[in-house]
C-alpha cells in the first residue's frame, strides 16, 4: 500500500504552486466573505494533509478497489436523490457528521480512477463495440443520476473528462471522426429544441441562462444577465493593479452585493476587481501551471493507468477553470462552476488535492518501467 519512494522525486514544485494559488483564494474569499475566511484556510489544511498522505499511497493497490470505489459513489449519487439536501431549487448535497458533502465532486475523481483501470486492462481491445459500449454504458449510469439533482454542468463536464480519458487511452481516430458526425448535427438539434418554450429537454432556469445569454438585450431576462454584466463591469473596475483586498470603496461591485455568489462561482470577479488584470493572470498562470505539471508527470508514468489519472485530474483543472473564467467575463451562459482550489467549497477542494495527490504518487514511481496492479 504504501512503498519507500526517494525524497528527490516528489514534485515540489506542483505542491508550491498548490499552496501559493490556494492561498490567493483563501484572501479573495475573505474578502468577498469574511465569515468564511477561516473555513476555507481550514479546508486548505485539510486538503494539503489529504493529499500527502494519498500521494504516499501507490495508486497500483488502490486501483484494485476499483469497482468498490465505483458501487460506492453511485451509492453516495443515490443518497443525494433520495436523502439530500435542496438547495436553489437543486438537490446535490448530502449531511454527514454535521457536515454538507458534496458526492458529485469526489464522483469526479473516483470516475478517473475507475477509468484509468478500464482503460489499461482493455488496451488492447479499446476500439472494439463491445468495450466502447460497456464504458458508456457505466458512465451512463452515474452521469443520469448526477443529471437527476438536477446538475447539468457537471453532467457535461464529467462527459467531456470521459471523452478525453477515451482519447489518451487511444481511441481510433475513424471512431472520434464518426462520432463528431453524430454528435455535432445531434447538439445542434438539442439547441434547437431547448429554446423553445414549452420544451422538456432541460429545467426551466437553465433554458433561462441560454435565453439571457442569446438574448443579453432582452428585457425578459435582465436579471438573469445581471450577474454577468456586472461580474464583467467589476474585473475591468480593477484596471491593471486592482483596488487591493478588502477595500471598502462605495463603487466596489463586490462589496455592494451587485455581484452575487462572488465567493464562490464568481470568485474571479473579486479577484478583477481588488487584484486587477495582474491578478488575473497570476491566477490563470498559476491554473496553467498545474495542469502543465500533471501532464508532464502523465508523460513519465509506469503505466497506461498513471498516464490517464494525470490527464484525467489535468482536465478537471483546465474544463473548470474555463469554463468559470467564460461565465464570469459572460462568454459562457451563466453556470455556477467553481473555480478550481480558488472558489469557496470544501468538499471541491479536498477532492481536487485528493486528486492531485494520486498525481504525485505517479510522479514518485515515474522511473518504474514495469507495469504492477496487484491482484486484490
Amino acid at each position: 500500500m504504501i512503498r519507500q519512494y526517494k525524497l528527490k522525486d516528489y514534485n515540489f514544485r506542483l505542491v508550491l504552486v498548490l499552496m501559493v494559488l490556494t492561498f490567493i483564494g483563501v484572501l479573495l474569499v475573505g474578502s468577498a466573505e469574511p465569515s468564511l475566511q477561516k473555513k476555507q484556510f481550514a479546508g486548505m489544511i485539510l486538503g494539503l494533509t489529504v493529499m500527502v498522505i494519498v500521494s504516499l499511497m501507490d495508486y497500483s493497490w488502490i486501483l484494485n478497489f476499483n469497482w468498490i470505489m465505483y458501487g460506492g459513489i453511485l451509492i453516495l449519487l443515490l443518497l443525494v436523490i433520495f436523502l439530500g439536501t435542496d438547495a436553489n431549487g437543486a438537490t446535490r448535497w448530502i449531511n454527514i457528521g454535521g457536515f454538507q458533502f458534496q458526492p458529485t465532486e469526489l464522483c469526479k475523481i473516483v470516475l478517473i480512477l475507475f477509468f484509468a483501470k478500464f482503460f489499461m486492462d482493455h488496451e488492447e481491445d479499446l476500439n472494439t463495440l463491445k468495450t466502447l459500449a460497456k464504458s458508456a454504458v457505466l458512465m451512463a449510469v452515474p452521469l443520469a443520476l448526477i443529471l437527476k439533482q438536477p446538475d447539468l454542468k457537471n453532467t457535461i463536464t464529467i462527459a467531456i473528462i470521459f471523452c478525453i480519458l477515451l482519447y489518451i487511452a487511444g481511441l481510433s481516430y475513424k471512431i472520434i471522426g464518426g462520432a463528431l458526425m453524430i454528435v455535432v448535427p445531434l447538439a445542434v438539434v438539442f439547441l434547437f429544441i431547448v429554446v423553445q418554450p414549452d420544451q422538456k429537454l432541460i429545467e426551466p432556469y437553465q433554458r433561462n441562462r441560454i435565453m439571457a445569454f442569446l438574448n443579453s438585450e432582452d428585457e425578459e431576462y435582465s436579471d438573469a444577465v445581471n450577474q454577468q454584466e456586472n461580474s464583467v463591469m467589476a474585473i475591468g473596475s480593477g484596471q491593471l493593479t486592482g483596488k487591493g483586498l478588502n477595500n471598502n470603496e462605495v463603487a466596489s461591485a463586490n462589496k455592494g452585493n451587485f455581484v452575487s455568489e462572488n465567493q464562490t462561482d464568481f470568485i474571479f470577479s473579486v479577484a478583477g476587481e481588488e487584484l486587477g488584470f495582474i491578478g488575473c493572470v497570476a491566477i490563470l498562470l498559476l491554473l496553467l501551471l498545474i495542469i502543465f505539471e500533471c501532464i508532464r508527470t502523465s508523460l513519465r508514468a509506469k503505466d497506461m493507468a498513471g498516464k490517464l489519472i494525470c490527464c484525467g485530474v489535468a482536465s478537471i483543472v483546465a474544463v473548470q477553470g474555463f469554463i468559470n473564467v467564460a461565465v464570469v467575463t459572460k462568454i459562457l451562459p451563466n453556470t455556477g462552476t467553481p473555480l478550481p482550489f480558488v472558489s469557496y467549497g470544501l468538499t471541491s477542494m479536498v477532492s481536487l488535492y485528493i486528486g492531485m495527490g494520486l498525481v504525485l504518487n505517479v510522479g514518485l514511481q515515474r522511473y518504474r518501467t514495469y507495469r504492477e496492479v496487484e491482484k486484490s
